[in-house]
């Protein structure tokens, strides 16, 4: 457990040095060394606490992952309420820039950069600079399910095949579901087949800043030679693009079509349908349909689990099954919100000294349980499904049988399952005093269903989007 003595009087260097030291002690080596170690805390002398980190890709790492357990242990040291800025610390880059648009263009002679690439394999920061992909996202710390096991099938299948199988590759679905995950994964197995192919993430923010440097800098040319020299691209939420300026979507246009016919692989990520991204041209869109769009779904109960139970593996904290069920009954609607919440209970457990268990993470998630309590009820759930299947909500606890009642009621009773913390029992009872087998069964009809009835599936999947709101 992590144990910090507080001393009011120790300088914000020796603080910073003791949550180190906590940190050290509590992290494994690997996870200590990369993306602690290369910290610094700066306090400037309004006293506004500043973490410096070496790059994005840290910055983003460490807010995601170890903010929220380093501004608490500094708290605890400090006595005080602390908020951490987090600073690229630009004098601390690495040596070797990486090879965006701007430090591909060799300024003398107008020519991309093509470096000799050492083997780097087992260096992540090494990759992350040539490709700025995440080598923690591969396909082996992916936790598959039935929300997402075709979207991984594409992506190792595209993995062993650049550019000649489903190119494009659009993936999309709702925020935290793993999109981009799944992307990284792909990208780092081509990278683990040859580390000569040229292989580049972009956030579709990036690439706009991109063209606004090319534009600044009239160097349109030296745009799409860099791009188009590209042997990999993968372009995270394209859905930016939509609504820019016309230029923006020519020159992607342009790059697409290059990057397609030299049979170069091209993966987006969007979190919606191409045809619903908004302000896209039509033109832009129809070239998305030419390879293969694959959808992500929100992780069912028992694939929940099973990445909760991954992370805190992964983390070397032992987490019991009771534990990852309370928190995946009450967190539902993306990835990202289950990993906070354990490592909000890991966090809890170690600043009051505490092993984890149920009654611990129950206190840790006190305020998500209520407020997730308080939004979605069985009555919610069944005026939701009755408007939506155009029935009566008096229909869903009645004994009528036809399929036009039925199946609603079973769809109900799934979601009833899925987002809220009721037993069968429970279930049953709400939907006219039904039997708890009966609720089984109707789960696991249409848990069956959704991977044989593409229409039920896109049903089931509007109506958990329009309940979770």
């Amino acid at each position: 457990m992590i144990d910090i003595p507080k001393d009011e009087e120790l300088s914000p260097s020796d603080r910073w040095q003791r949550c180190v030291g906590a940190l050290q002690r509590e992290l494994p080596p690997q996870q200590f060394n990369s993306w602690i170690k290369p910290l610094r805390l700066e306090v400037n002398p309004e006293g506004e606490h500043r973490l410096l980190v070496p790059n994005r890709f840290v910055l983003q790492w460490v807010r995601e992952r170890y903010l929220p357990m380093i501004e608490s242990l500094l708290k605890e040291n400090a006595g005080q309420e602390l908020e951490l800025i987090l600073v690229v610390n630009e004098t601390a880059a690495p040596p070797n820039p990486p090879p965006s648009l701007a430090d591909a263009i060799d300024k003398t002679d107008n020519t991309i950069k093509v470096a000799t690439l050492p083997n780097m394999a087992q260096d992540h920061h090494a990759v992350y600079e040539r490709t700025r992909l995440n080598t923690a996202f591969t396909f082996e710390t992916l936790v598959t399910g039935r929300s997402n096991d075709l979207a991984r099938a594409a992506a190792q299948q595209v993995a062993l095949n650049p550019g000649t199988s489903y190119n494009p590759l659009f993936v999309y679905g709702g925020v935290g579901l793993g999109k981009t995950h799944l992307v990284h994964a792909l990208g780092n197995e081509v990278w683990r087949q040859n580390n000569r192919k040229i292989i580049r993430y972009v956030h579709a923010h990036d690439y706009i800043a991109d063209l606004v440097r090319a534009y600044q800098q009239k160097a349109f040319d030296r745009f799409k030679q860099y791009y188009c020299s590209l042997d990999v691209l993968i372009i995270d939420d394209i859905q930016f693009l939509g609504g820019n300026k016309e230029r923006t979507q020519e020159e992607f246009f342009f790059a697409f079509n290059t990057l397609i016919e030299a049979k170069k692989q091209i993966v987006i990520t969007c979190d919606t349908y191409p045809k619903d991204i908004q302000g896209l041209e039509n033109r832009l869109i129809s070239r998305f349909d030419w390879g293969l769009t694959v959808q992500i779904e929100p992780p069912e109960l028992e694939m929940r689990v099973a990445i909760l139970k991954k992370k805190a593996e992964v983390t070397g904290v032992p987490l019991g099954d009771d534990v990852a069920f309370l928190i995946a009954k009450n967190l539902r609607s993306n990835v990202r919100e289950l990993e906070g919440a354990l490592n909000r209970v890991i966090a809890f457990a170690g600043f009051h000294s505490r092993d984890m268990s149920i009654e611990v993470a129950r206190e840790a998630l006190k305020d998500v349980i209520g407020a997730h309590n308080r939004q979605i009820t069985l009555e919610l759930i069944q005026k939701f499904v009755a408007d939506y299947y155009k029935i009566k909500v008096a229909e869903m606890y009645s004994q009528r049988r036809t399929r036009a009642v039925a199946r609603p009621r079973q769809v109900a009773m799934w979601l009833a399952r899925e987002l809220t913390p009721h037993s069968l029992p429970e279930i049953g009872d709400a939907f006219g005093g039904r039997d708890h087998t009966t609720v089984l069964h109707a789960c696991r009809t249409i848990t069956d269903l959704r991977g044989k009835d593409g229409q039920l599936n896109n049903d089931v999947h509007v109506l958990l989007q329009s309940i979770k709101g």
